[in-house]
């Protein structure tokens, strides 16, 4: 059964023949080993084109912010399932990247596509404040997060969202989406009622899409950017594990609310 209107498959990403591996329609052996950093390749294969300047230092340094963030619940997951298969660190990592979704690591797409319809509304005027109170305000009627603000430990400005900023502008990058950010922080207020500062899951949307960077691939950026932290923790889990006390914690703190048999009395009771 075809789905879609291609039917054969086409990629412009990479080929090969006996003595040449093409990527982007570059020789890897001799155009870019040794010759390109790992971010100007990540951006290359995602995009097609080299990085200016500007996105290089702009993407390097959301990879940077982003790569690790403690004990959150991807890293317990990935360090709990290494130390039940310590022959598996694939599957180990990708327990920690599939928790991917709108709370942990994918509410940078999120609030990209927030600020992207921000910027729609304000249209040529850019007025950006005013199409940023009425989105929001929209959100709120909806009863829907403000994506990329407020943040349970930095009750001030998220101190990676000041980093990111000075980064962009020093390199020269497109501030738009950063004016649209900073303009949603300063409305919030008086729409929601309470002030949410901006976090890193949107200003890193901010910044990305301020060097051309695709909307569809934000979501990439968190993700590569994590599993490089999810490597260090897995590589620390077999020096000093701890995946099965992060298991005994949560048993210790346990508590069963649900009906019981008759003349069951719990051993910790």
């Amino acid at each position: 059964m075809k789905i879609g209107k291609e039917t054969i498959p086409h990629s412009a990403i990479c080929t090969s023949n006996s003595e040449t591996i093409v990527v982007r329609g570059k020789d890897l052996a001799v155009e870019l080993i040794g010759n390109m950093s790992f971010t100007d390749y990540f951006h290359l294969l995602v995009t097609g084109q080299p990085p200016t300047p500007a996105a290089t230092a702009v993407l390097n340094a959301t990879l940077v912010a982003i790569a690790e963030h403690g004990l959150v619940p991807s890293v317990q997951a990935s360090r709990m399932t290494l130390a039940a298969a310590p022959d598996a660190l694939q599957g180990a990592v990708a327990a920690g990247i599939l928790g991917c979704g709108s709370v942990i690591l994918g509410a940078s797409e999120t609030s990209g596509i927030f600020l992207e319809e921000i910027r729609v509304r304000a249209g040529d005027g850019q007025d950006y404040d005013k199409a940023a109170r009425q989105v929001v305000g929209e959100y709120c009627a909806a009863r829907r997060a403000i994506p990329g603000y407020g943040h349970p430990l930095h009750k001030a400005r998220d101190p990676r969202v000041t980093a990111l900023f000075a980064v962009a502008e020093r390199a020269g990058a497109d501030m738009t989406y950063v004016h649209i950010a900073d303009a949603v922080e300063k409305v919030i207020p008086e729409v929601v009622g309470k002030s949410l500062m901006l976090n890193v899951s949107a200003a890193i949307p901010a910044v990305l899409l301020g060097v051309g960077f695709p909307m569809t691939a934000l979501r990439g950026v968190p993700i590569l950017a994590r599993t490089a932290g999810l490597i260090g923790h897995l590589t620390e889990e077999f020096q000093k594990p701890i995946g099965f006390a992060l298991s005994y914690q949560a048993t210790r703190n346990y508590v069963y609310d649900g009906e019981l048999p008759d003349n069951f009395t719990p051993d910790h009771a």
